[in-house]
């Protein structure tokens, strides 16, 4: 009696809210079953994704011509609002992932798409959501090929969660590690910082600022050939996602055992950015970000990686922010410092607790 109360109010849930993601849409039935493929496979389709098996058989011959590694990758996503200025989370669960693959030097090559789903999430919204998905997908050149999709009870999530996987192919002789910043090496960003802490900031009702902001959200296995292409000897690479750029210099620093120093004069910060975080008493070094990286490289070549990136959109902003200092001189810790524009020097720690949660 007790099952066939809940199907019952499932398929009246369906029936009364059918605009809505209803529980029946996760019960492995039919519901689900149109759902998947009405909404989702049809949004992905593609060679892989349509014959709906519980894997993705993908060709080894493809793969091999692009180099002699695979990097993996595996991230989540939750972020509220679910859509802001220059992205959703559909956006980001792609970009992301695409993201940590080319920090390795990989070409990304292909991605999964796991979908928790909150019951009274409305159709539009995930129609909206995974056709950005597909957007992000094409512009970044992967191809989403397997999924799964489940449904929780009203109250049970925050409309949508996304996670991603995503395999890629790295090239031979490439070796990029957080271990290997070395004394007179220069710190170089793709770009201004915090766009995307920001503007998350901005959008959310409790906040109420007015702010002309968009995310940085964006893929950047392009802009890392080009950096490679002008500086082959790429010491260390990471995008500054949650912790920012702080928090992966402290990484890289600590990784090292070196002394990273920053100029504070010299890392681009929007106007609209540093308002926020003046208003708000943050500091834009720690906000996320969702199309910037920070790569450590040999000074020789920095010049010429930065012109490189500046050609590209989205980098015109590039920049030398800072150098590497070995240990082993008098005085110099392991970590991360910054000079100010005042003229004086402070400690750079990672992030400690969350400036912004459900950021990305």
């Amino acid at each position: 009696m007790m099952l066939n109360k809940q199907e019952n109010e499932s398929n009246d849930a369906q029936s009364n809210d059918v605009a809505c993601i209803t529980l029946a849409h996760g019960s492995g039935g039919k519901a689900m079953r149109d759902l998947v493929e009405n909404e989702i496979v049809s949004a992905f389709a593609n060679e892989y994704l349509t014959p709906l098996e519980d894997q993705a058989r993908l060709p080894l011959s493809a793969m091999n011509s692009l180099g002699d590694r695979l990097a993996m990758t595996t991230d989540s996503f939750v972020v509220d609002p679910l859509e802001f200025p220059g992205g959703d989370i559909g956006t980001l669960a792609v970009n992301g992932t695409v993201n940590d693959l080319a920090m390795s030097g990989a070409t990304p090559l292909y991605l999964t798409c796991g979908l928790i789903l909150e019951e009274g999430l409305p159709l539009d919204t995930l129609r909206r959501i995974l056709s950005s998905m597909k957007r992000a997908a094409d512009l970044a050149g992967v191809t989403i090929v397997s999924g799964d999709t489940k449904v929780v009870h009203r109250g049970a999530a925050d409309k949508i969660f996304i996670n991603t996987s995503g395999i890629g192919v790295i090239p031979k002789h490439l070796e990029i590690n957080a271990n290997a910043a070395q004394d007179g090496d220069v710190v170089i960003v793709n770009g201004w910082v915090g766009d995307h802490g920001a503007t998350i900031m901005a959008e959310r009702g409790e906040l109420q600022l007015d702010a002309d902001l968009y995310s940085d959200c964006r893929p950047l296995h392009r802009e890392v050939n080009a950096l490679l292409a002008h500086c082959p000897d790429v010491h260390c690479l990471r995008d500054a996602t949650r912790g920012g750029l702080a928090t992966v210099l402290t990484e890289f620093a600590e990784s090292s055992n070196v002394k990273i120093v920053l100029d504070q004069a010299a890392i681009p910060v929007r106007d609209e950015v540093r308002g926020v975080c003046e208003l708000l008493g943050l500091d834009p070094l720690y906000l996320a970000n969702e199309g910037k990286f920070v790569a450590i490289v040999p000074a020789k070549h920095a010049q010429a990686a930065v012109n490189a990136l500046r050609k590209l959109p989205g980098a015109e902003q590039a920049s030398v922010i800072g150098h590497v200092e070995s240990t082993e001189t008098l005085g110099t810790y392991v970590g991360v410092s910054l000079k100010t524009t005042f003229g004086s020097e402070r400690m750079i720690d990672m992030l400690i607790g969350a400036q912004l949660p459900r950021i990305c």
